[in-house]
């Protein structure tokens, strides 16, 4: 049960990036599209990576420096594929800027845990 609620979170975060990413000619509709667009691919993996970090902090022991690189890792792997998926969407395509833009997210959760440790420590992780 522990695993499960460790995990489900990433894993419907993950579903919900892949159906987006699904949706042809995806447009916000609003004046900014694109920095918008940007920006949500941002938050999207943001998010992701702190959906891996706490499970991957609940559910391994590890050093603090594995606790950030494995949860990393596997977002970012996780943009490559879901940009390689998008080149197959009919309307989408599959860029690697996004990839880059993705990372950033990824990086901005790496710098906010490493700024606020005391806080990290009360981030939920074991459950």
């Amino acid at each position: 049960m522990k695993l499960f609620k460790l995990w489900l979170p990433a894993a419907v975060w993950a579903g919900l990036i892949f159906y987006f990413s699904s949706i042809p000619d995806l447009k916000s509709g609003l004046e900014y599209d694109f920095i918008f667009r940007k920006l949500a691919h941002v938050l999207e993996y943001f998010v992701l990576t702190f959906l891996l970090w706490r499970a991957f902090k609940g559910t391994f022991s590890m050093g603090p420096v594995r606790r950030l690189v494995y949860p990393a890792t596997a977002a970012l792997v996780y943009a490559v594929l879901d940009e390689i998926h998008q080149y197959f969407v009919p309307g989408r395509s599959g860029n690697f800027n996004d990839c880059l833009i993705d990372a950033l997210g990824i990086f901005g959760f790496l710098v906010l845990i490493k700024l606020m440790p005391r806080a990290a420590n009360r981030l939920p992780g074991r459950v």
